[in-house]
């Protein structure tokens, strides 16, 4: 990993957790290599879209952008610390997406998240998968705005052909 790279990470990482902050308050080293790393780090981040400035007339604020949150979420699924369990509890994650033409990007970006969290497909809209992983999509449905276009169910009551149809798509 580069150290731009790394920057933009950590970047990212702390603009998912606060609505905006100030420009100075990321710079914290006073380095001026890492001054201009995490400088350049912060345009491209502006420049791809993940994090937007706003000028309040005394400092300069940075806030996160829904891409922004978009690209956390997958950082967060690369992260080998903050992986679930790859065990099973006995609980199917069942999500449901049904977003419009419109939301194309979106439905392609949860899609994407989805397949990084180990969820399979089993019909068109449906995805599944008996790891927890379902805080993490609660609050990308919060992020995007969502109500009952990404539906989220967590439950160990299937029918018995149902669940052997889970498990044999989670093995291929």
């Amino acid at each position: 990993m580069s150290s731009k790279s790394g920057y933009s990470k950590k970047i990212l990482k702390i603009l998912a957790e606060k609505p905006a902050i100030t420009i100075e308050s990321i710079k914290t080293q006073k380095d001026s290599k890492t001054s201009y790393g995490l400088s350049r780090a912060l345009k491209n981040l502006v420049e791809g879209g993940y994090a937007e400035m706003h000028n309040s007339g005394r400092e300069e604020y940075v806030k996160i952008t829904k891409k922004g949150k978009n690209k956390v979420n997958s950082l967060l699924l690369d992260c080998e610390e903050a992986l679930a369990p790859l065990t099973w509890d006995g609980l199917w994650r069942i999500v449901i997406i049904s977003l419009d033409e419109e939301r194309k990007n979106e439905r392609e970006a949860l899609r994407y998240l989805l397949k990084k969290a180990n969820f399979v497909c089993v019909k068109n809209t449906v995805w599944i998968s008996p790891y927890p992983y379902e805080h993490l999509f609660t609050n990308i449905k919060k992020d995007l705005g969502l109500t009952t276009e990404l539906m989220i169910i967590v439950t160990d009551k299937l029918d018995p052909e149902t669940s052997k149809a889970f498990l044999e798509a989670m093995k291929s």
